[in-house]
């Protein structure tokens, strides 16, 4: 819903700022006073094409901004990463003189063509120059889905249509890179051999380069052994001869001296240790190795390791963990045949669903489309256009799967033809020339079929084109039953139809040091049955045209 809009030297209009509120808010003027320009600076708000010649003259520079309150939008905001506040909306749109300009929404820049994405989940305006809404060929079924209550199952055809796209998808992919994959799988098995057939442990090649060392070294450690054991035990200057020799003197001197008793307590755990020692080094000795060929192996050994650990990982456990995932990745690469079966079967299955339930649909939508066809021609009649026919064209125009792309929302389009006079052939709502009858066409398709969301903001401008008397009231009446979900804006020149209006603005201008301004008032009451009684009346306004008038506005006051 708008709720705010400032306008500032935008042709006539030097400053203006119009708070917006719920139902019919009617705009009425003389020719020439500006009502137009209004709907012109909301269209810039929503993304319209601008120009410089809007500018007020002398000014370098004109601004549009527009208030919205709309959570139907506040999805896309976060799409976009546009902060939001609650659930306004703020559009700011520049002009300049030099032909630039800007725009932003929420205080964030904003491309001319993300602002007319974001334009119809706000306001639609409707009128000869504004090719919106309903004269979009692609909202046409949207509209037909929501007057027929259809909207939740063409929502729920997104579901099969997108397991159908995945399926197909995966399938494509699978026979594209068929070639990559037995690439890959075949890599994946000589790796995972390579590193089978090395049969690694962990912790096999720290144990390997200890035996290394040990194997470079046989005779050095057997020399040393040798020779530890004679200063153990086996020379004449052997410690253990001397030690037991050094015990006795020892002893001696504890007989003599106490003091030296509790020196001697620890002497058989000495005399043990170097026991075990001396018998150490000499079953070492005996047993050192000597084996060049085990050393040859060894060295093997830790080659073939260098050599994983250069193409698989840095460690023997990095070379296990490389052949773990080698195994998991082979798992689906094992049938690339199955799979494709698999794939064919899933995607079998999601065509059946996809076509059961877009076949039922369609079925159900071209029964509504007769009743919506009959129904609009009512409300055509009411608003004097007894001749007009509309039809609802379907492509294909019979349901045939085989001759139109599946879509996420079903085996059709359609779009709303019109033809406004006996003989004339049906054509496509945006070849119709004439603005009043465009407006007239819309307010008739709101009438009975619309998608817009509740509070949306609707324009109605050049409604009350060619029509007058009873007819007019007719429109004035269907404007505002729309506005009862709608916030519905009007420019009318009719008094029929303004005297239903919620809000009504008068549109005036005059001439202030020698330039023309546009200024908007908000009507009372007394100024609203003024007003009318203008539009009964013209330039002269006579009691009989403000009785009339009163009683016109009164009938509508809810």
């Amino acid at each position: 819903m708008l709720k705010l809009l400032k306008i500032k030297n935008i042709a006539l209009i030097q400053q203006l700022e119009l708070e917006f509120g719920t139902g019919l808010t009617l705009l009425t003027g003389e020719t020439g006073a500006g009502k137009s320009i209004l709907v012109d600076a909301l269209g810039l708000a929503l993304g319209a094409r601008a120009s410089s010649d809007l500018i007020r003259t002398g000014e370098d520079q004109a601004v549009v901004e527009a208030l919205f309150e709309a959570p139907q939008a506040l999805a896309w905001l976060e799409e976009h990463g546009l902060a939001c506040e609650g659930d306004e909306v703020i559009i700011r749109r520049e002009l300049s003189a030099s032909g630039k300009g800007r725009a932003s929404v929420n205080g964030s820049l904003l491309p001319a063509s993300l602002l007319k994405d974001l334009a119809p989940l706000l306001a639609t305006i409707h009128g000869q120059h504004e090719p919106q809404g309903l004269l979009d060929a692609h909202t046409h079924l949207d509209m037909l889905d929501a007057h027929a209550g259809l909207s939740a199952e063409t929502l729920a055809l997104a579901g099969p249509f997108q397991a159908l796209k995945r399926a197909e998808s995966e399938l494509a992919s699978l026979r594209r890179d068929r070639q990559e994959l037995e690439r890959r799988r075949e890599t994946l098995e000589f790796q995972l051999a390579e590193i089978e057939k090395a049969r690694l442990a962990t912790g096999e090649e720290e144990a390997l380069l200890q035996e290394k060392a040990i194997l470079a070294n046989a005779g050095r450690l057997a020399g040393l052994a040798e020779e530890a054991y004679g200063l153990l035990y086996d020379r004449e200057d052997a410690v253990l001869p001397l030690l037991a020799q050094a015990y006795r003197r020892l002893d001696e001197l504890a007989g003599i001296d106490a003091r030296i008793a509790p020196l001697l307590g620890d002497r058989g755990a000495v005399q043990a240790h170097l026991d075990e020692l001396a018998r150490f080094v000499r079953d070492y000795r005996e047993r050192a190795p000597a084996s060049p060929g085990r050393l040859d192996e060894v060295e093997n050994r830790l080659a073939l390791i260098e050599r994983l650990r250069r193409k698989y990982g840095p460690s023997v456990a990095e070379i296990l963990a490389f052949a773990e995932r080698c195994r998991r990745d082979l798992e689906p690469l094992a049938s690339p045949e199955e799979a494709e079966r698999r794939l064919e079967a899933e995607r079998a299955a999601a065509a059946r669903d996809y076509l059961a339930a877009a076949s039922a649909l369609s079925k159900k939508r071209r029964g509504a489309a007769k009743q919506l066809e009959a129904q609009v021609e009512r409300e055509l009649a009411a608003l004097a256009m007894e001749k007009t026919r509309f039809r609802v064209r379907f492509e294909p125009d019979l349901p045939d799967p085989d001759t139109q792309p599946w879509t996420e929302k079903g085996l059709e389009r359609c779009e709303f033809l019109l033809s406004p006079n006996p003989g004339e052939e049906l054509r496509p709502l945006a070849r119709i020339a004439s603005g009043g009858e465009l407006s007239r066409i819309m307010l008739a398709l709101k009438s009975v079929a619309s998608s817009d969301g509740p509070g949306k903001t609707l324009v109605f401008d050049e409604v009350d084109a060619g029509i007058g008397g009873r007819v007019a009231e007719v429109v004035g009446r269907k404007l505002k039953a729309i506005a009862a979900n709608h916030q519905v804006l009007c420019v009318t020149h009719l008094p029929q139809i303004a005297s239903q209006a919620n809000v009504h603005f008068a549109i005036r201008k005059h001439v202030e040091r020698g330039r023309t301004l546009t200024q908007v008032e908000t009507l009372t009451e007394s100024g609203r049955v003024e007003e009318v009684a203008r539009l009964l009346g013209g330039a002269t306004v006579t009691e009989t045209a403000r009785r009339h008038a009163l009683e016109m506005v009164r009938q509508n006051i809810r």
